[in-house]
């Protein structure tokens, strides 16, 4: 006996009540089409099961599974409470492997599977979900596009603890020892001057504001602005992931993503991950987790349809074998629209959403403006330092890390955490270098990828709506450690922001005179994570979106922007 099926583990329905789907003979089975998780395994029964997503409307999940020697891996919808939002997926008793995009072409025969697999794209499943499982989501959520703003934010985060002497408050008043130890270099704005290592940066001070009242609370190595206390656990991106979707809609990029050095070079060492999780999403879930691309494989890879030229062909083909198994559906009462969330997601992936995160694509000038790996080559750190490494790859992948970054929020990415090895943390001691030679290692290089960011956002009109936020987990010691090394300090540290719409070109806040409390205007980490959330959100509308969990709505909206910015 043989039948031809396109295999389908769910769909979505509206107000309408589950279906008993008929079991048909050769002669009228019905096309199917659809997406997997996993693969199926040969069965010799099939099982049809219906599972609720309810609340004030009904939305039921209509769920088919295989059964027999081998067990099929099935996706598994559970109920999240809240109208149009689905909040939680899990598989019950299959286990999923790299949840894949998968187009099945089957026969059955002998009661046996062939299946011939024609278009596979692996890593997109978010926590369970499949690509077109989430345009679906989008669907239903569509009326959440209210609380966004068409704005990208780019978290700099400078792991270590940077120093405000020698980056934006030199103090070349105070005593030695206390002044910065590059010295200072004079800015566009009247009076004011940046370490001397920030030269490319002074020139362009009235594009950005800095902030040197800022406060992040302790001097604990740890990962406090981007992942802490403010947002209970959950890295920032993941916050506004929640309530942006994982992914656009219009196409497929991932909403959070999180760049480190492997990003742009394969040769670079791990992310330094013993100080904090950048992937954790507290109580979120691990959909809303952000994308962590590897170096010419991993995402990149995974997000290119693996299909042979010829079949491309087939595309048409494939569209109408789809829509011969939607007409089936409507008949039967099942999902409305479920072809168009397959079409748009092909039609998505047959344009190419890994390009953004291929820089071979971008022109060869702009790379060169960026690329930061020619300032620091790295026979020219001393082997003295043990974070030699991390020096190297710092500065050999900065610049690539933030034109990639620029890449993304372009195509429609909300929130980009980008981050280099622990590169920031100058003691002078065994494994890092003193404040001079380590701001010629770390501080050149970003000063050099920082500001051909802001001349290459500025040539593209994309100062409005991209945000750059530059800071660490705590500031330096105002006095200089006997090695030329400054400490841990928690009660002042340096705040750069670019962009975003905001008011540029000043400085916010005033230090004391030895640079080691606030003097005037203190800004708090409360304060910062505010201005960023006004920046990608509308508050006032999230603050009465019923859907969203309570804690997600106090994070996003609890404190004001920082004075003089908004």
């Amino acid at each position: 006996m043989r039948t031809g099926a396109l295999r389908s583990l769910a769909s979505l329905s509206m107000n309408r009540p589950t279906p008993t789907p008929p079991r048909r003979g050769p002669d009228k089975a019905p096309l199917l089409g659809g997406v997997g998780v996993g693969s199926e395994s040969p069965c010799a029964r099939e099982v049809w099961g219906g599972l609720s997503l309810r609340g004030p409307k009904f939305w039921p999940v209509l769920i088919r599974r295989c059964t027999g020697a081998r067990r099929a891996r099935i996706l598994m919808i559970a109920n999240p409470g809240r109208r149009g939002e689905i909040a939680q997926c899990r598989t019950r008793r299959f286990s999923l492997d790299t949840a894949m995009l998968t187009f099945q072409d089957a026969v059955l025969s002998d009661a046996r599977m062939r299946r011939r697999q024609f278009l596979r794209v692996g890593g997109l499943a978010l926590g369970g979900l499949t690509l077109s499982d989430l345009f679906a989501v989008r669907a239903l959520a569509k009326a959440r596009k209210q609380t966004l703003n068409d704005k990208s934010v780019i978290f700099l985060f400078m792991h270590g603890g940077p120093s405000q002497f020698e980056t934006f408050d030199p103090k070349m008043d105070a005593p030695a020892g206390i002044r910065s130890a590059t010295g200072e270099v004079k800015t566009t704005l009247p009076g004011i001057t940046f370490g001397g290592t920030f030269e490319k940066l002074a020139r362009l001070a009235h594009k950005f504001s800095i902030v040197r009242s800022f406060v992040t609370g302790d001097g604990n190595h740890d990962i406090k602005p981007i992942m802490g206390k403010e947002t209970f656990g959950a890295n920032m991106g993941s916050l506004y992931s929640r309530i942006a979707g994982p992914l656009r809609s219009d196409t497929a990029m991932p909403t959070n993503v999180a760049l480190f050095p492997r990003a742009v070079n394969a040769d670079a060492g791990p992310a330094i991950t013993q100080f904090g999780d950048f992937s954790a999403t507290a109580d979120l879930g691990m959909a809303y987790a952000p994308f962590v691309p590897g170096a010419g494989n991993g995402l990149q890879q995974d997000m290119r349809l693996n299909l042979p030229q010829q079949r491309l062909n087939d595309r048409r083909t494939l569209l109408s074998a789809l829509d011969q198994w939607k007409r089936w559906t409507d008949t039967s009462g099942l999902v409305e629209g479920l072809g168009a969330f397959q079409q748009q997601a092909f039609d998505t992936l047959l344009r190419g959403v890994s390009d953004a995160f291929d820089l071979s694509r971008e022109d060869p000038k702009v790379i060169e403006r960026y690329d930061t790996a020619p300032l620091v080559p790295k026979q020219r750190i001393s082997s003295v330092w043990n974070n030699r490494e991390h020096y190297a790859d710092h500065a050999a992948t900065l610049g690539k890390l933030l034109l990639m970054a620029r890449r993304l929020c372009e195509r429609g990415c909300g929130f980009v955490t980008v981050t280099t090895s622990f590169v920031w943390d100058m003691h002078a001691d065994v494994n890092n270098a003193t404040m001079t030679e380590g701001m010629g290692y770390v501080g050149v290089p970003f000063d050099h990828a920082v500001s051909a960011f802001i001349e290459d956002v500025e040539a593209r009109g994309l100062s409005d709506k991209i945000l750059l936020v530059c800071c660490g987990e705590m500031g330096r010691s105002p006095a200089l450690n006997t090695s030329g090394g400054r400490d841990h300090w928690g009660n002042l540290a340096p705040l750069m922001l670019y962009g975003g719409g905001l008011k540029m070109g000043q400085v916010i806040g005033q230090s004391s005179r030895n640079g080691g409390e606030p003097a005037s205007d203190p800004v708090t980490l409360q304060d910062l994570m505010a201005t960023i959330m006004h920046t990608l959100l509308d508050t006032s509308e999230v603050r009465v979106t019923n859907s969203l969990p309570k804690n997600l709505i106090e994070a996003v909206t609890r404190g004001e922007p920082i004075k003089g910015l908004i």
